[in-house]
């Protein structure tokens, strides 16, 4: 009889630490999904605002680009050097 009640304890014991164990990582694994959707709306909003013809005239004349029909000139020799 104490055999039985001995190897239950230790079923019982055992079941008890596998279950504080994968509530800890089912914890840690709620912290990176709430990380992760975070990361995910600021791509979201980075997609959009890149999307935006505004913003791609801008990066692109950044980059030196033209319009078609558009004459592109380049200034030189304007350093304050005398």
């Amino acid at each position: 009889m104490l055999l039985v009640l001995a190897l239950i304890g230790y079923i019982g014991l055992k079941a008890g630490l596998a279950l504080l164990a994968t509530h800890a990582q089912a914890q840690q694994e709620a912290g990176l999904v709430a990380s992760l959707r975070r990361q995910n709306r600021a791509l979201v909003q980075q997609q959009r605002q890149l999307s935006q013809r505004a913003t791609i005239i801008r990066d692109a004349r950044a980059l030196g680009m033209v319009r078609v029909g558009e004459k592109a000139y380049v200034v030189t020799g304007l350093s304050g050097g005398r």
